[in-house]
């Protein structure tokens, strides 16, 4: 298994990164908030887990040891595969998604992408008591009072990581800035991931 990797950053895209280690790019899955973190031309450190399939290996790269803990575990629920454990920790940390596991709240895991009520239920049965303790410090944040991660920041962050510039980022955040408002009217968490994508199509046909 390939635990970690070190090295320059060579490319950032929506999905992930090139990251070359020993003079081999390696493309890494992670989440808008590791990308965000990210920038072309610099060194970092990614924790990582390597899915292996018949037909495939898929690196998938986080911020922390934690964060990639999680993410191993959460696939151990059924019907939980790699894109839908990702997407969790996209809109979640590992300790809010503790306390939603620990709280059996419904609710608050139906606002990840492709996870509906029954598909939540048996996660919070499945890794009940298998996530550690939360956090007494988490706060309201899967009572809808706080979204995690905050789109706003993440996809500024990401698109200045991407080598645009901060005025750039700010027009791009502006003219998603409906489209997400849109999904919070509807009573859905602004996905990172897709308002990204819709940032840099703005920014493409500027």
């Amino acid at each position: 298994m390939i635990a970690s990797v070190r090295g320059q950053v060579t490319a950032i895209a929506p999905e992930g990164a090139v990251v070359e280690v020993g003079g081999v790019g390696m493309f890494v899955h992670c989440t808008p908030g590791t990308l965000a973190t990210l920038r072309m031309g610099e060194e970092t450190r990614l924790a990582t887990s390597l899915v292996v399939r018949e037909e495939s290996l898929t690196l998938f790269g986080f911020g922390s040891d934690d964060e990639r803990g999680i993410f191993e575990m959460l696939q151990t629920a059924n019907g939980v595969g790699p894109k839908v454990a990702l997407a969790m920790l996209a809109v979640y940390t590992p300790n809010a998604l503790r306390v939603a596991v620990a709280s059996a709240d419904v609710k608050a895991l139906t606002r990840v992408p492709g996870v509906g009520p029954k598909g939540a239920q048996r996660i919070i049965v499945d890794l009940k008591g298998k996530l550690g303790t939360p956090e007494e410090t988490v706060n309201a944040a899967l009572n809808g009072h706080v979204t995690v991660p905050v789109w706003r920041d993440q996809v500024h962050s990401g698109l200045v990581g991407l080598g645009y510039s901060a005025r750039d980022a700010d027009e791009a955040v502006a003219a998603v800035t409906p489209q997400a408002d849109a999904e919070v009217l509807e009573g859905r968490t602004p996905q990172v991931a897709a308002l990204l994508k819709a940032a840099l199509r703005a920014l493409s046909v500027r």
